[in-house]
């Protein structure tokens, strides 16, 4: 019985730590639009905490599954020391120059927060915490609106596959999914130009309908189809 009324003591520490951390360091979005025209794009870092300073860890990444490309983009600075009550702004800097003209590409931004530790002889438990936000690089010209691509997207129904068509060059990011009353699970995004299927659960019927994630990382209206 004491055996695990400690382990349930230790289980709340580790809660209270994580979420302590995780609540350290603000990320000023939950997305960034590099706009082709531009020289850069950035993005600010907080650290509201009064009394612990953080090491800052920054870089840009292709998606997982292309793990051995190495992304055109560099960050500056990639590494500092974030003191209590103070902001720091990331800058992105596209090194490359060869990104498609004709549609938008995706990449990640990674932000690793590591709090500070005092010397001591007790066995401390130190987390870091990690921010992955979509980084979308937005060539100049494009047209049509962004974040009025979502109302142009078509949808198919077959036995089970939903079928998603994006003919716009911009990436739709889902908020929700649903088909009549039951919502699908992680929707995603569908790509520029591209189609994204998604499985319809058994059973389920009546009318389309999407919401999808602004540029600010609002929530659009809801947009409905008939099947």
């Amino acid at each position: 019985m004491h055996q695990w009324i400690r382990f349930g003591w230790l289980v709340i520490s580790l809660a209270s730590i994580t979420n302590n951390a995780q609540a350290g360091i603000v990320v000023g979005g939950t997305r960034v639009i590099y706009e082709g025209g531009k020289k850069e794009a950035s993005i600010s870092v907080t650290n509201p905490q009064k009394s612990i300073p953080y090491l800052i860890q920054s870089w840009v990444e292709v998606d997982s599954d292309s793990s051995n490309v190495k992304a055109p983009f560099i960050i500056t600075p990639p590494l500092f020391r974030l003191d209590p009550g103070q902001e720091n702004i990331l800058r992105i800097v596209n090194i490359n120059g060869q990104l498609p003209t004709d549609k938008e590409s995706v990449y990640w931004l990674n932000i690793k927060s590591i709090p500070s530790s005092e010397r001591s002889d007790n066995n401390t438990l130190q987390i870091s915490v990690k921010t992955r936000i979509k980084l979308f690089y937005r060539p100049a010209g494009l047209q049509g609106e962004a974040n009025l691509a979502y109302k142009t997207l078509k949808f198919t129904i077959s036995k089970n596959k939903l079928s998603i068509n994006n003919p716009s060059p911009y990436y739709v990011s889902f908020y929700n999914v649903k088909i009549g009353a039951s919502e699908i699970n992680d929707p995603g995004m569908v790509a520029p130009y591209g189609t994204h299927s998604l499985t319809v659960p058994t059973g389920v019927d009546g009318i389309i309908s999407w919401q999808a994630i602004n540029d600010y990382g609002g929530i659009s209206e809801p947009t409905r189809m008939a099947p």
